[in-house]
């Protein structure tokens, strides 16, 4: 039966509540069959179109659109959905919260009494100062007492209005007043006068220099203008506005979203609150159900008007979305101060206390102040933002944190070159800060080592019983563990781009890392990128998917956005667009929790994080993990460095020459690169030159051998090397890399 919906009735609201389509059912079975034509539903009545009679008549059976009835335990399953609210509050729900709170209240009082204890002498001279006003004033009060100056105005209006028994029946009344109040006074005086004559030698003295100092405070507390108090504040309070269910609708309102304008304009109520707008830490939180069709993204967006709506600083108000929930589910948290003028908590691990990097550790805090915690191991971490943003120093913080854990070796890659991570150079294992030829050949060596260290420990985690390694992945035991050599090692990059694109060895280096951030953190091998510039170049999308722990601090578009955070971040209301330029150190944080949170990261300064690191290196003496670079031993690395530059550096250094001595080669290997092969040239015999450049040409199958030679205008048969056997060696080993 196709049912059609009448729209003519008269009021709009009456409208909305039965203009729709429906399908209806009948009251029973038996006459479905016979309901075949065309029919209109009339609130809720079905009229046969095709019925004779009367236009209008009603000739069918009434049926509800709507019917009643329904879930007979729709309220269980109201009760089952409906958030419960803590028993207990936040504060109190752990001790360390409890035992904060307790220190912060303490602290608070303490001051508070400290600072009232030590002006107190200077409240006195103040009553002490104003009493004389006070005594003059209460004198004055006093005679206008006596004289009932309160009923003057009273007779004056009956006089002026010539009411005479209205002003008869006053003055009688003004005339009992006066004659008892004197009498008070007088008899007051006569009792008061000699017993204060009388006291001083009848009570101890201190009674009355309390009574006198008393007096005294109270005459000057009268006397005190109300403009100036004469107990000054402690604690000066900033008074933030409550956040009112009306402050949050006019700043939808204004937000020029076009749905939420028609809603409100249709139904004041459009704006559904879930909750009440309560107190959640240092601000107020707001918890909404946006009109249908606008999203939390959309509001998002608008962050700036929402704060020029609600009257607050940008840096206060953060909305978040809850897509678990449905994607038009706001949550409005304004904040009494501004984020990145809010004092942060001290950082726990600022006394550089021994941690265990598989448990999470303090990296930031939220925007309520909470301590925000992060564990490094079993990820891959990418930190984007514009330049000035704090990412170097995120990245620092990250690299601190790995230091503090005695096991770990720490691999520093600086390849902007300003010393930003200097102060690692004392606890890391492998350290680099540059990006001249010899640095990106070292930092290769380096990726290549630890590729081949990967490996290692792919084949001792298989080759581990299951009862000692039951999941297949490091952990904390078999860190600890050194005669397996399990433990964590961190990798931390800064401008990560420029060794993505160098256009020698870009290739190989997206190659390794990709295999580091894929099959590294099972092996407890973690590595974090930062770059000023996320894109597609910097970061390789085989890398940033594969990535767990994003942190994004200020960027200018979508794609960047979703190069840090993962892809449709921005359409799902992740934004780091969002931040303002003063936002530094603010960030979003993903792949800690369920949801993306707005994060401050700790500042930690230079000196601040040199003294971190030393207390990081001498747990590591104590310990004996101080290895590599920051033990002075990075031999090994010049060797690997060598052993892969060599044939390249060899036909350098060949010139225009078919064959060449091999002291003289390693002459010009030293002068080439002298960190690398300055050991080399320094051997006291052209024979040990010799042999040593024949022990390193071995692996790639070249043998040494006497060649016929001119230098310094002389000729000699000596051991030397073909220009032809290193370029197919080298073309050789080239061929198997790009196989590979």
């Amino acid at each position: 039966m196709t049912v059609t919906t009448l729209t003519g009735a008269s009021d709009p609201h009456d409208r909305d509540e039965f203009e729709h389509t429906a399908t209806v059912t009948p009251l029973h079975p038996a006459t479905s069959a016979e309901v075949t034509e065309t029919a209109t539903v009339i609130e809720g009545e079905l009229v046969d179109d095709d019925a004779p009679g009367d236009e209008g008549d009603v000739t069918g059976s009434v049926v509800l659109v709507d019917q009643p009835g329904g879930d007979s335990v729709h309220w269980v399953r109201r009760l089952r959905e409906a958030k419960r609210e803590p028993i207990i509050p936040a504060y109190l729900r752990s001790w360390e919260e409890a035992r904060a709170t307790a220190r912060w209240v303490a602290g608070h009082y303490a001051h508070a009494t400290g600072y009232h204890a030590v002006r107190s002498p200077l409240y006195l001279l103040r009553l002490a100062v104003r009493s004389p006003r006070g005594a003059l004033l209460l004198a004055a009060a006093t005679g206008r007492w006596a004289s009932d100056a309160e009923g003057r105005q009273l007779r004056a209006a009956a006089a002026r209005d010539e009411d005479t028994r209205a002003y008869l029946q006053l003055s009688a009344q003004r005339n009992t007043r006066v004659t008892t109040r004197t009498l008070t006074l007088v008899i007051t005086a006569a009792i008061g006068v000699p017993a204060l004559m009388l006291l001083p030698d009848v009570v101890p003295s201190w009674v009355m220099w309390a009574c006198g100092t008393l007096a005294v405070a109270l005459l000057g507390r009268l006397g005190t203008p109300a403009d100036q108090p004469v107990v000054s504040r402690a604690v000066v309070a900033t008074h933030v506005a409550k956040l009112t269910a009306d402050a949050v609708e006019q700043a939808l309102s204004v937000l020029g979203i076009s749905l939420i304008t028609q809603a409100l304009a249709k139904n004041p109520q459009a704006i559904n609150f879930v909750a009440p707008i309560h107190r959640d830490g240092p601000g107020w939180r707001a918890e909404v159900d946006l009109p249908r069709g606008v999203t939390a993204s959309d509001v998002i967006e608008k962050r700036e008007k929402l704060a020029s709506g609600l009257g607050r600083p940008l840096g206060c108000v953060w909305p978040e979305g809850k897509p678990e929930i449905h994607p038009g589910r706001l949550v409005l948290w304004v904040g009494d101060k501004d984020m990145s003028k809010a004092s942060q908590p001290a950082w726990p691990l600022r006394t550089g206390k021994r941690i265990d990097l598989f448990e999470p550790q303090p990296f930031g805090t939220d925007v309520r102040g909470k301590w925000v915690d992060v564990v490094l191991m079993y990820v891959a971490g990418i930190v984007g933002a514009i330049p000035r943003m704090g990412k170097t120093f995120t990245l620092r913080e990250l690299l601190l944190i790995a230091a503090l854990d005695p096991r770990s070796a720490v691999y520093a890659f600086d390849l902007k070159g300003t010393g930003d991570l200097s102060p690692l150079e004392v606890v890391a294992h492998r350290y680099r800060a540059g990006d001249d030829p010899e640095d990106i050949e070292y930092m290769l060596a380096c990726l290549r080592e630890l590729r081949d260290e990967m490996r290692r420990r792919t084949k001792v985690i298989r080759e581990l019983p299951p009862d000692i390694c039951p999941e297949n992945k490091v952990t904390s035991p078999l860190a600890s563990k050194k005669s397996l050599g399990l433990h964590p090692v961190v990798v931390g990059v800064d401008e990560c781009q420029v060794m993505f694109e160098h256009p020698e060895h870009g290739a190989e280096f997206e190659e390794i890392v990709t295999d580091l951030v894929k099959r590294g953190p099972a092996t407890g091998i973690v590595v974090i990128l930062a770059t000023q510039r996320p894109d597609s170049k910097s970061i390789p999308m085989a890398i940033s998917d594969n990535a767990i722990l994003r942190f994004c601090l200020k960027v200018t578009g979508q794609i960047a956005n979703d190069m840090v955070l993962g892809t449709s971040s921005y359409k799902n209301g992740e934004r780091a667009t969002q931040f303002s330029f003063g936002d530094k150190g603010i960030g979003l944080l993903k792949g800690v929790g369920d949801e993306t949170q707005t994060v401050k990261g700790v500042y930690i300064d230079a000196p601040g994080a040199k003294a971190l690191a030393a207390r990081a290196r001498a747990m590591r003496v104590d310990a004996g993990t101080l290895s590599g670079y920051a033990a002075g031993v990075d031999a090994e690395v010049d060797d690997i460095e060598a052993a892969n530059t060599l044939l390249q550096d060899l036909l350098n250094v060949f010139g225009t020459a078919d064959k060449r001595w091999s002291e003289s080669l390693v002459d010009a290997l030293a002068e080439l690169r002298p960190n690398v092969y300055g050991e080399w040239a320094a051997l006291p015999t052209g024979a040990a030159k010799a042999t040593t450049l024949s022990t390193a040409l071995k692996p790639f199958g070249i043998t040494t051998k006497q060649v016929w030679s001119t230098e310094n205008g002389k000729g000699a048969n000596r051991m030397g090397v073909e220009r032809a056997a290193v370029a197919a060696a080298l073309t050789e080993r080239d061929g198997k890399k790009r196989r590979g």
